[in-house]
């Protein structure tokens, strides 16, 4: 079995089931809480090697640079370590391998997960419980929740599961369709860095300078991706594809982030809000650039329409995948 899936041979197109099937698994079953997840191992080891960097005592300009071992050691070690495990288990038995392979991929993804944070905020805000609903948001975003009213507890979770459409969907899976489970895994511990290191403030602005910009590299070609996509799914479902589009041109750069304000502003566009504006973190007030044009007011289930957007969206790139491997399998390239 080859743990390199995008080639220019049959190969890759013979193991597009992995991601396919790995992908389905997460729609269905998600990240069980019993079972350890690879994450919480990143973090650990994220925690260690900064511990050491730090006992080193270095100055600004060696700790900028040691900001770039963080990284290196990091990645390239769960790449390494995925690798390995992956070498080992097809040597014992193909099917141990792919069945490895498919639960490593599954770990990377994240949309039930994020689909039921979201749905846990919208069933608060059913029952009309708000603070449940702030308990809620608060548990899957930074800023500050205990004073939000309902139309910004709805912004929070809309621009939340906007957000991490890529970075907990379509990135992971896209990496995981060109390298398989070690390359979706070394997206996934980039991931964790960014979220653990990658702050401009006192403490970060050297050590996680590195960490941070390779996640924006990272997700730069599928953040764009997913605002496509999102684009063409407004128009299929009835949505307002002019104003995703118009959007995502006019809004998305104005983001902090180079890669969140494409989704952001793709699904504020598609459902008529507006998102963005004044949080809190920690109490000091922040104002994010707005993305879309209100065009009515928030309501809760605009939740459960970003995460419809959300489920098809990964759909689209895993049917598109398939459809590359059919056609690849079936002498679409190569053939003279």
């Amino acid at each position: 079995m080859s743990l390199l899936y995008w080639q220019y041979n049959a190969l890759w197109a013979g193991g597009i089931w992995i991601p396919l099937t790995a992908y389905m698994l997460d729609r269905i079953i998600g990240d069980p809480r019993w079972l350890p997840h690879p994450v919480i191992g990143m973090g650990m080891a994220i925690q260690r090697v900064e511990r050491m960097i730090r006992s080193w005592s270095l100055p600004e300009h060696r700790l900028r640079a040691a900001g770039i071992v963080l990284p290196l050691l990091i990645v390239g070690g769960v790449w390494l370590i995925t690798w390995t495990l992956l070498l080992v288990a097809n040597r014992i038995h193909p099917y141990i391998g792919a069945g490895l392979e498919i639960l490593l991929i599954a770990t990377t993804l994240a949309s039930k997960g994020l689909k039921q944070a979201g749905m846990a905020v919208y069933q608060d805000l059913i029952r009309q419980d708000w603070p449940a609903a702030r308990r809620s948001l608060g548990m899957i975003v930074g800023r500050d929740t205990d004073q939000l009213d309902e139309p910004e507890i709805i912004r929070g979770t809309v621009e939340t599961i906007a957000e991490n459409i890529v970075d907990a969907v379509i990135s992971p899976l896209i990496y995981a369709l060109i390298g398989g489970a070690p390359l979706a895994m070394a997206y996934r511990a980039v991931n964790t860095l960014d979220s653990m290191v990658g702050y401009k403030n006192d403490k970060y602005l050297y050590l996680g300078w590195a960490s941070a910009r390779l996640d924006d590299i990272a997700n730069y070609i599928p953040a764009r991706l997913t605002a496509v996509v999102l684009i063409g799914l407004s128009g299929c479902l009835r949505l307002n594809a002019p104003g995703a589009w118009q959007a995502v041109k006019r809004d998305a750069s104005g983001h902090p982030s180079p890669n969140s304000g494409y989704p952001e502003a793709a699904v504020a566009g598609a459902l008529n809000i507006r998102l963005g504006g004044e949080n809190r973190y920690h109490g000091v007030v922040s104002h994010r650039a707005y993305m879309g044009i209100a065009r009515r007011c928030m309501i809760p289930d605009d939740i459960v329409r970003t995460a419809q957007l959300m489920y098809w969206t990964g759909s689209v790139i895993i049917v598109c995948a398939t459809l590359l491997a059919i056609w690849i399998m079936t002498g679409g390239i190569g053939q003279t």
